[in-house]
């Protein structure tokens, strides 16, 4: 089997890099999860007594998170409610695409009514109702680590006395205010909080640099690969052991099945004999030269290095006897090509010869055949023209006839039109005679007073619409198309209009029709606006015919006729060609156009 130099390559990388992925699984999943902090000390406060313990127990817990080689640790110190609230604002736009993050905070932390809050440096709390605003409460702190993927930590050392016990005033006497921390139920999933000590106890701060509840931490928290449950059962023990039992760590929530860790794990050291091993495996798959050369990049010495160089001698030999083998192929085709060449050659001399025998061999006869071919074919022809223009004939006889038609459409209409003006002035002449006759009869019954106005008679004003119809009409008599009649005055009348100004020397105004517009279109006997024929047609009188040209003629480009070329003289003998009578040319040469006056309608 063949492997092209590209696939052979590929595959060699890929086994590679498979043995790279395995070898480093481990490793590379802490490198690809982001892992942020955020830890606080408070040790300086204003009002009730200093711890001296939780700024040194932030120090060291932020040192041992950046040496677990987490992405970001944010550590702050000594905060008032203001810089809690920011820094915590801010480590919520960290946490919105991490997958572990943890909050550790060290300092006063109290429970008023059932609900844990962690005390800034600058809490006053006079009364118990202030807790709400000058403190942070834990559920706050667990809604900020909301959207991280995989592990949500919080860590509390502040399970310490409440230093407001003796100052702070209760507004309500049922609200309960705790000894430490109350027990919390954890609603998110993948989520742990630890307390120094459990709900309804109080933690030591502890007489060395560090609480007891830290110390533990530092102690187990930085073994490799320890699992973090395992981590706080070894905490919980330890203090337990430093503080004579008095105080016991506790740890709300739960975690999946899969370890969760905060310092990774040390790899495995690889066995270099089983890594040779699978690298040979993957390149005897492939049985290559170049996957054999990559194994042996990697691996220069030792037993599969021996014998990937033996398989590779082997593909060598194998190689040389191909290409002599095919040298020994290409040379014998080289040959059959050269004979079958001067074989061809030789047939196409011969073909040559007895072409030129059996052209010799034409006879008069022969001639005499194709003569009457060529004749018929004439006559043919000549029936064929002769038939063509009795249609064309038939056609223009049509044509005259719908053209009879229209003209007699268009006096119709015009007759039409001027009717309905006459009646319309009738109409108003006798509304003014009538006008006129009740002013003469009427008399005034007191002729000391003065006569009461009166009101003269409006003639009745032609329908706008009827204007426009009519003028429509008269203008598709002169010549000018509007493109409709429906009393509607479109850009097709207004254009129509416009041309008629053009031709007639008029100043009509084109936007409307007036009736001034309409006597002096409807005062023109003739075509007013020339006619415009199509490509291939010509003018005959008041119509447009379709240019045809005699026999022998075609249209030329510019619609005059030339002469036809003639065909081409085939030496060959031929059949005569069937020829289709060319297409009658279309009747009438008007565009077929229709338009409706007074509910009629008349097409050309």
């Amino acid at each position: 089997m063949r492997f092209s130099t590209a696939s052979v390559f590929s595959a060699a990388a890929l086994a590679l890099l498979s043995l790279a992925v395995l070898a480093s699984t481990h490793a590379s999943s802490f490198a690809a999860e982001k892992r942020i902090a955020l830890v606080i000390g408070n040790s300086a406060y204003k009002r009730v007594v200093q711890l001296p313990n939780p700024s040194r127990d932030a120090a060291a817990v932020t040192a041992l998170l950046k040496k677990s080689g987490f992405d970001v640790v944010e550590s702050r110190n000594n905060l008032t409610i203001a810089d809690m609230r920011r820094a915590l604002r801010d480590f919520s736009d960290k946490a919105r695409d991490a997958d572990i993050a943890v909050v550790y905070y060290a300092g006063h932390g109290i429970e008023v009514d059932g609900i844990n809050y962690l005390l800034p440096v600058d809490a006053v709390l006079e009364r118990d109702l202030d807790v709400e605003d000058e403190a942070v409460s834990l559920d706050r702190i667990v809604k900020v680590l909301e959207p991280v993927r995989r592990l949500r930590l919080v860590i509390l050392d502040a399970c310490r006395n409440n230093p407001f016990t003796n100052s702070m005033k209760k507004t309500v006497a049922s609200r309960s205010i705790g000894r430490g921390l109350a027990k919390v139920e954890v609603a998110v999933s993948d989520t742990m909080i630890a307390f120094a000590a459990k709900a309804g106890s109080t933690a030591s701060d502890g007489d060395d640099n560090n609480s007891p509840f830290t110390k533990a931490l530092l102690n187990n928290f930085t073994t490799p690969g320890l699992d973090l449950r395992i981590a706080f059962g070894r905490v919980r023990d330890e203090v337990l052991r430093s503080t004579g039992n008095r105080q016991e760590p506790f740890v709300y929530g739960s975690l999946g099945g899969d370890t969760v860790a905060l310092v990774p794990g040390v790899a495995a050291p690889v066995d270099p004999s089983a890594t040779a091993r699978q690298d040979y495996e993957f390149a005897a798959q492939i049985g290559t030269k170049q996957a054999w050369d990559s194994f042996l990049a990697v691996h220069t010495s030792g037993l599969y290095a021996d014998l990937a160089r033996a398989q590779y001698g082997k593909l060598q030999a194998a190689e040389q006897a191909s290409s002599k083998a095919e040298e020994t192929k290409r040379q014998a085709e080289q040959q059959a090509q050269t004979k079958s060449e001067d074989f061809r050659r030789q047939l196409e001399e011969q073909g040559a010869r007895q072409a030129e025998e059996v052209k010799k061999r034409l006879t008069e006869q022969a001639k005499r055949e194709l003569d009457e071919e060529r004749h018929k074919f004439a006559e043919s022809s000549q029936r064929e023209v002769e038939a063509a223009k009795r249609q064309a004939e038939e056609a223009r006889r049509q044509a005259d006839e719908a053209r009879r038609q229209v003209e007699e459409a268009k006096r119709q209409a015009v007759e039409d039109a001027r009717r309905q003006v006459e009646e319309a002035k009738r109409l108003a002449d006798e509304a003014k005679r009538l006008n006129e006759q009740k002013l003469a009869l009427a008399v005034p019954a007191h002729p000391a007073s003065p006569a009461p106005p009166v009101a003269v008679a409006v003639a009745p004003a032609m329908d706008p619409a009827d204007v426009r119809r009519l003028l429509q009409a008269h203008l598709k008599r002169v010549g000018c198309d509007p493109a409709s009649i429906d009393g509607n005055w479109t850009e097709g009348s207004r254009k129509a209009l416009e041309q008629f100004n053009k031709n007639a020397g008029t100043t009509f105004d084109v936007k409307l029709a007036s009736l001034d517009a309409l006597d002096a279109v409807r005062g023109k006997t003739g075509r007013i606006c020339p006619l415009e024929c199509g490509k291939g047609q010509r003018v005959d009188g008041e119509r447009c015919v379709q240019i045809t040209c005699e026999s022998g003629f075609v249209p030329g480009a510019s619609g005059v006729c030339q002469k036809k070329p003639e065909p081409a003289k085939s030496v060959a003998r031929q059949e005569p060609a069937q020829r289709s009578a060319p297409a009658a040319p279309a009747g009438g040469g008007g565009g077929g156009k229709c338009f409706t006056f007074n509910g009629k309608r008349f097409c050309e």
